[in-house]
């Protein structure tokens, strides 16, 4: 599958001059401010894409990873006009006007003489009689979803101004068996639930998948009766090697932004502290020194500043240090307790969990510890992890006596819900863009 996604390939661009995928600030007349306070999702209309009996599950992948936003609404095929649609044909658009769409995505499969799909897909302003989009993307045939997400992060850029997240995956810890045998395997699938595979034979305890930012690689972390190893896993080539063996219990691996470190909490002698690992040598540096539990770390976006949780004043609290361990400061002061800190990949936010009796909260910050806000809280929640883009957060939740579930909610707070994915599952990491 990885080989299939790495040769899709976007083979022609028709834009108007100005409104091209990525050419910098310009945006459609129809926009989508996605920091508004009372957002309305925009209705589109997502009709099948014409020529192949797939065309309709592209259409549905799309309708689908659109909706799951909230910033969009797919109108319902039931109240489409009898009007035909060509992809090289401009469309009428009062019959689309009157049902209430202000968005028109219309497109054509067609197989090549190499036996490839070529899909063919325009994007109207139906208000302005405008086109916003007009792009050929090429794939095996079995890489059909991995064509649909990809149109879906290119109409979600055009109308918001903000890269997409769909074209990517998650990696997390599955989990089955009872609560006294408990399994835990590492698994992967598509950011939509689709395409679940395990990653590991569920014979070891397995922790804490965390995804590079730039590569399909990811650092975890397993846990055997001698001890704790931390395990570097290239999920393109499927080379994977141990970056060290500890005694004592290992926590919370995360990469630098460039890849060349990470960060990590291990126990020894009895303290828990805050270790930094040279990924070209493997040596360590400890960062933190003290007789309270540091642990969690996530570097900043420009690598100059690490996150964590500590309780050197009493209880868990979110301390912001820079990289080399230096200036360590509180930046929570709410009542509660604050874990599982992790820097946006924007640098304007950090997530963290906060637990006030038997309520845990999901919640963002501002790197100097202002702005605190809630945005889901539940019986149980941990572990968040950030969209690429920055604009929504996944993380584990549950309800009493029920399995942990992978849920999301965007930065705003309006739009929470639980992920495809049906079975139990923790600790989950989003990957980078994979196009």
């Amino acid at each position: 599958m990885n080989a299939f996604r790495a040769a899709v390939l976007a083979i022609a661009v028709f834009c108007a001059a100005g409104l091209m995928i990525g050419a910098g600030p310009a945006r459609a007349d129809i926009a989508i401010d996605v920091d508004q306070a009372n957002l309305q999702p925009m209705p589109l209309a997502i009709p099948d894409f014409a020529g192949s009996p797939v065309g309709a599950q592209i259409a549905q992948v799309i309708t689908a990873d659109l909706d799951g936003t909230g910033y969009f609404r797919a109108l319902a095929p039931a109240t489409y006009p009898a009007v035909a649609l060509s992809v090289g044909v401009q469309p009428p658009f009062d019959p689309w006007r009157s049902v209430g769409a202000q968005g028109l995505l219309v497109g054509q499969v067609s197989t090549g003489a190499d036996g490839r799909l070529n899909v063919d897909f325009r994007l109207w302003d139906v208000y302005a009689g405008q086109q916003l989009l007009a792009t050929r993307l090429t794939a095996t045939p079995d890489s059909w979803r991995t064509i649909a997400h990809q149109i879906a992060d290119a109409v979600y850029e055009k109308l918001t101004g903000e890269k997409g997240y769909f074209d990517t995956r998650v990696v997390f810890v599955a989990e089955s068996g009872s609560r006294t045998r408990k399994i835990t395997r590492l698994a992967i699938m598509d950011q939509d639930g689709a395409n679940p595979s395990y990653l590991t034979d569920g014979s070891t305890m397995v922790f804490s998948p965390r995804f590079s930012a730039k590569r399909q690689e990811i650092t975890y972390m397993v846990l055997r009766p001698t001890g704790s190893s931390i395990y570097l896993k290239n999920l393109d080539t499927g080379r994977e090697e141990v970056l060290g063996h500890f005694r004592g219990m290992t926590m919370a691996p995360r990469f630098s932004p460039d890849d060349s470190k990470v960060a990590f909490a291990a126990e020894r002698n009895g303290m828990t502290d805050i270790y930094v690992m040279n990924l070209t040598n493997h040596t360590t540096r400890r960062l933190t020194s003290d007789l309270a539990i540091d642990t969690s770390p996530s570097f900043s976006p420009d690598g100059s500043q690490i996150v964590f949780n500590s309780d050197r004043d009493g209880s868990p609290q979110l301390y912001v240090m820079n990289a080399d361990g230096s200036d360590a400061h509180r930046i929570s002061f709410g009542s509660g307790r604050y874990t599982a800190p992790v820097w946006s990949p924007t640098g304007g936010l950090i997530a963290f969990v906060k637990q006030q009796g038997e309520v845990f909260d999901i919640g963002v910050m501002n790197p100097d510890g202002s702005g605190e806000r809630i945005l889901a809280s539940s019986y149980f929640a941990d572990e968040p992890c950030w969209s690429p883009n920055g604009r929504v957060i996944m993380f584990e939740r549950k309800v009493v006596s029920g399995p942990s579930r992978l849920w999301t909610v965007d930065v705003s707070g309006h739009f929470l819900r639980q992920t495809p994915y049906p079975m139990a599952g923790s600790d989950p990491a989003w990957s980078p863009l994979l196009h």
